[in-house]
């Protein structure tokens, strides 16, 4: 049962860092980024390059798999989310899952239909005894998500631009009648979460050994449940349903007479949140 939990932390890791990028568009803009999914096979894609073209080193897979989607988060939000803002939240929403559909089509063509192993070597701290094996890979999966949201909670509530992300999350027009740079909050809000959802990328494809086209649909799936779970736009509610979301899916694979497949759990929990809570654990 130990190692059963720790397996299923490991997979909600991977849920919270994509789901928090959603959360964070969410919170600012009101629009369902659904092309988020689309930066998490780019961070596998550019990692699984640097990997065996730059470097065998996973850190600069790592660092290089964050940065690359963060740049084109940016320009996701330039070219693609900012013409239709004053536009019904649908069109927003319509021209996402273009995008995201069109992603697939073009990781297609340019690597191919085939999954390629991932296959890095590096050290890291691992536990291995007799009722409990975490693999380093596990571990720095761990370790990277409890960084990455210690850093976002004290870039949130210890800094400037914390405190002026928060302003435009309550009231956009007041915040920019006082002086803060909308465009330029909302890019490094993108910016943010993109990076995160690349990493996420690059990791899953480490603790999978594997890279292929369609990888994100699944978690994209999965995350906007986490969101739904969690509560549109709170960050912690995204980090811990995203861990309960896999627990459940853990735990009621386990359960005899229980027939689901292990993916429809997440879509099952997402309709009993919208039936008995629909402002999900942490929504307001």
């Amino acid at each position: 049962m130990l190692q059963l939990l720790v397996d299923a932390f490991v997979l909600g890791c991977s849920y919270a860092l994509m789901a928090v990028g959603l959360n964070m568009v969410y919170g600012l803009l009101r629009i369902i980024h659904v092309a988020h999914a689309a930066l998490y096979t780019l961070g596998a894609y550019v990692g699984l390059y640097c990997l065996y073209h730059l470097s065998q080193s996973l850190w600069l897979s790592l660092t290089l798999g964050a940065v690359f989607p963060a740049l084109v988060g940016a320009l996701m939000y330039r070219i693609i989310y900012s013409p239709v803002l004053s536009a019904p939240r649908y069109v927003a929403l319509i021209a996402g899952a273009g995008v995201f559909i069109a992603s697939q089509e073009f990781y297609r063509l340019i690597a191919g239909p085939y999954p390629y192993p991932f296959n890095a070597q590096f050290k890291f701290l691992s536990i291995s005894s007799s009722h409990l094996n975490v693999t380093e890979t596990q571990m720095l999966i761990i370790t990277f998500m409890v960084c990455a949201f210690l850093c976002l909670y004290l870039i949130i509530n210890n800094t400037n631009l914390g405190l002026m992300w928060r302003a435009c999350t309550q009231d956009m027009e007041l915040a920019a009648s006082s002086g803060i740079n909308i465009n330029l909050i909302i890019a490094i809000n993108f910016i943010i979460g993109s990076a995160l959802a690349g990493s996420a990328g690059v990791l899953m494809a480490l603790y999978r050994n594997s890279v292929f086209p369609t990888m994100g649909a699944m978690v994209s799936y999965k995350a906007f449940v986490v969101v739904v779970l969690g509560g549109f736009g709170s960050i912690p509610g995204a980090a811990i349903a995203g861990i309960l979301l896999a627990l459940a899916e853990s735990l009621l694979g386990m359960v005899p007479f229980f027939n689901l497949p292990r993916d429809a759990i997440a879509f099952l929990v997402m309709v009993l949140v919208l039936m008995f809570k629909p402002k999900g654990l942490f929504g307001r």
